[in-house]
């Protein structure tokens, strides 16, 4: 009797994960879809803190993951901040002093303008199948959208990072909900994504909520108004020069 039940649990085993797709292959189709050669985006960032809300708006021109521009254009307050990224450094210019820094190191970590997101958020735009290994470790229904549930770990030492819990639409392949955690297994942001579009030709989620974990408030809300893939953006956007332009 024993001869025959093994072989068939084992069978049934292997039947219960034979369904299960394959985690680089999801990475893969959700970076179709959120990857590009280049894109120019138009964005509104509420920020909420404990006391107050606030709100401003701000065009980001990037060129894959290496290059990426930001000017603040409100309120009047922060209208002029510019933000540049060529690979992993930073320099911040303030209208208000007429200066322009570089952003390293631990400072890296801070707050973008008070709000949940940091730096280190900003800088790292690497594909993710460069960055993690994953695998899938079940499905779930969030806001009626079947997705499959990945587990991502840190392949490479410079992450914010060590692992993520990612839930991506099993049909449109972009992520409904992020869970970011240290590797000491502390949960330190949750990202929820919705309003997905279909745009030139790929879904995109349109509105984004951040929450840093380890901060009160009630979070960040990051909107993309416009977006543009794959244009054209000339190169001396992507220099020190076009800070104080």
């Amino acid at each position: 009797m024993k001869k025959v039940i093994f072989p068939a649990l084992a069978a049934l085993f292997f039947l219960a994960f034979a369904w299960l797709p394959d985690a680089n292959e999801i990475l893969k189709k959700v970076e179709q879809n959120l990857s590009s050669d280049n894109r120019v985006v138009e964005s509104e960032m509420t920020i909420h803190s404990r006391r107050s809300s606030r709100t401003m708006t701000a065009k980001t021109y990037s060129s894959g993951y290496k290059k990426s521009f930001t000017e603040y254009l409100s309120p009047a307050r922060e209208a002029g901040t510019k933000m540049l990224k060529l690979e992993n450094q930073l320099w911040i210019y303030s209208p208000s002093t007429d200066r322009t820094i570089q952003i390293s190191g631990h400072m890296l970590r801070q707050s973008v303008m008070g709000s949940d997101l940091s730096y280190e958020d900003m800088m790292d735009d690497r594909k993710l199948t460069d960055v993690y290994t994953a695998k899938v470790v079940g499905e779930e229904t969030l806001d009626g959208r079947k997705a499959h549930v990945l587990e991502l770990t840190a392949k490479v030492a410079d992450v914010a990072y060590f692992k993520r819990k990612m839930w991506v639409d099993t049909e449109r392949f972009v992520p409904l909900k992020e869970e970011l955690f240290a590797k000491s297994g502390q949960l330190l942001k949750r990202i929820t994504m919705s309003n997905v579009q279909r745009i030139q030709g790929r879904w995109f989620p349109m509105d984004m909520t951040y929450k840093d974990m380890l901060k009160q408030g009630a979070g960040t809300e990051f909107k993309v108004k416009k977006i543009q893939f794959n244009t054209s953006i000339p190169e001396y956007v992507f220099s020190k020069g076009a800070l104080k332009q």
